[in-house]
């Protein structure tokens, strides 16, 4: 029986997904480095691509065309999907590094007095 809530689905549960997709495909040798990284680049693109002729408006309304939300989700998640396989891949605790990242901008960027 469902209770209507949504279970939570940590970094970590998606990591070990991609484990087994990757595996299940035989796929590791190909999961280099480079390789992650020129992926991730690509989907960024994709991304990019979706919102680089939207007025800053029309960007902001992104949600209120359907077609384009299934888009957007899907190049997001794609962007995800290769950011966190080239972290597991390089052995970096993303969000301690997003954490670390956040700590010194920070003290980079004070907020105004």
């Amino acid at each position: 029986m469902t209770t209507g809530r949504i279970t939570p689905v940590t970094f970590d549960d998606v990591t070990q997904r991609l484990r087994g997709f990757a595996a299940a495909r035989a796929w590791e040798p190909y999961h280099t480095p480079k390789n992650l990284v020129m992926a991730l680049s690509g989907e960024v693109g994709e991304l990019t691509s979706l919102f680089q002729w939207l007025t800053p408006e029309e960007s902001d309304a992104w949600r209120e065309d359907p077609a384009l939300e299934a888009k957007v989700l899907d190049e997001i998640a794609d962007v995800t999907l290769y950011l966190l396989q080239l972290a597991d891949r390089l052995g970096v605790d993303l969000p301690a590094a997003a954490h670390a990242k956040i700590d010194r901008n920070e003290v980079r960027f004070p907020p105004p007095a």
